[in-house]
């Protein structure tokens, strides 16, 4: 009886091993077909999303030269704070809180994105820069992509699991297009959701979506500034050490403008409250400064300022007049992103603190450039990739130590308050596991 149930076991193991092996050789089916399934929706929505970016990208383009031609339509700022201000608190919705709005359906799904949120927030960006704000295009990108990409969420009845993704997709592929670096995308549609945690499930559908969007806008005929970081150091320990310190400024400035964008955003719901009020007086400030500074430098994307950083030293206080302006636009309600405001602190910055630090300027504008980005939206992994894609892998080793240490260095803040810590930045901080951002 012994040895036959020890004859019976072994084929009933021997059977499992078979069963095993046969699934495991077969495994690739269902996967070709997960892939073929996110092949078609990644494309399908990289298209219209990368077509939508390229829509922005020209539209701020005319916007920005139609200003700097006709000074005297920042004037009107305040009409256009109305303008936005009545399109917000009547028309947006939920989808008045932006991407932080994607962020907590990507945690939390309950509906399926709003699409006013793009005609809305592509309206009241476009009017942003038209009039002299200060303010980027990133969260545009992002806002439109989840909109966009959500739509098929909708009219294919898709799962919940899927609307995740969906909006994932969107974001990834909305940043990429923006910017013309399809893996820096692709990441940081999966890293920006929790803090110090990737979600992969998204991680196919995410890297083709960003792609297809990247192609299509060029496509379109847009291209994207191209930086140029200069010659590079040896990689030593003392270069590492100047990179550690600077990069350590470059924390605590992302820390400050997060801070900031609180700030203002507190002191005018306190001090206003009808919402569509705040833009309109807040635009008469943003005007008011304009005129007394007496330059358009710390307007707009301050794009031709950027690109200067890299070869021309610029002054110390650039930075800070960039996140007074651009904290207290968006703060009041004014629409657009954060990101290409951020580059300008984060590259005037590097080019002000080679008058102190013996690195070389363009090395020091390109690290800033990524490393304030970092630490503002918690995505070191994204912005190594793009200071890689945006200054060749050479760059690679400089500007992924000053991410992460920039990353380090904000501490728990950031620009997007709906973004939950998933891994605490420092074992210190254990306890804030799960929670949201400080306020």
């Amino acid at each position: 009886m012994e040895m036959r149930f020890r004859l019976q076991t072994n084929k009933e193991n021997g059977s499992s091993v078979r069963q095993k092996t046969i699934w495991q050789r077969y495994e690739q089916l269902p996967l070709f077909t997960y892939l073929c399934r996110w092949l078609i929706l990644s494309r399908a929505s990289g298209v219209c999303i990368g077509s939508a970016s390229a829509l922005l990208l020209v539209s701020l383009e005319w916007a920005t030269n139609y200003r700097e031609n006709h000074l005297w339509i920042i004037a009107l700022l305040p009409v256009a704070g109305l303008i936005t201000g009545l399109m917000y608190h009547y028309w947006a919705g939920p989808a008045a809180r932006g991407n932080n709005y994607l962020i907590e359906e990507i945690h939390s799904p309950h509906d399926i994105i709003p699409f006013r949120m793009a005609p809305l927030v592509y309206i009241g960006t476009v009017l942003t820069h038209l009039f002299g704000g200060s303010a980027g295009r990133e969260g545009t990108g992002v806002q439109m992509g989840g909109a966009i990409a959500d739509r098929f969420s909708k009219y294919l009845h898709l799962p919940q699991r899927d609307h995740r993704i969906m909006m994932t997709i969107g974001i990834s592929a909305g940043f990429a297009s923006i910017f013309g670096t399809p893996l820096a995308g692709a990441v940081f549609g999966l890293e920006v959701v929790i803090i110090g945690r990737m979600r992969y499930e998204a991680i196919l559908p995410s890297f083709l979506s960003a792609l297809f969007a990247h192609i299509t806008c060029h496509a379109w005929g847009v291209h994207h500034t191209i930086y140029s970081i200069g010659a590079l150091p040896e990689l030593t320990p003392k270069n590492l050490l100047w990179v550690i310190t600077v990069s350590i400024i470059f924390g605590l400035a992302s820390m400050l403008f997060s801070r900031s964008i609180v700030f203002w955003g507190k002191l005018a719901n306190r001090t206003l409250s009808w919402a569509p009020l705040r833009p309109m007086l807040g635009g008469v400030v943003i005007a008011f400064i304009v005129w007394i500074l007496g330059t358009t430098k710390y307007i707009g994307l301050g794009v031709p300022t950027i690109v200067a950083s890299f070869t021309e030293q610029q002054m110390w206080y650039d930075f800070l007049l960039k996140i007074l302006l651009t904290t207290f636009t968006i703060g009041v309600g004014f629409k657009g992103g954060e990101v290409t405001p951020l580059f300008f602190v984060d590259a005037t910055l590097g080019s002000a603190l080679s008058a102190i630090v013996p690195l070389p300027i363009g090395m020091l504008a390109g690290m800033g450039f990524v490393a304030v980005f970092a630490g503002a939206t918690n995505t070191p992994i994204a912005c190594t990739l793009m200071g890689i894609e945006l200054f060749g892998a050479e760059a690679g080793p400089f500007v992924g130590l000053a991410c992460v240490v920039a990353y380090l260095f904000s501490g728990h803040t950031g620009i997007y308050s709906a973004q939950i810590i998933g891994s605490p930045k420092h074992t210190l901080f254990l306890q804030s596991k799960g929670k949201s951002l400080q306020k």
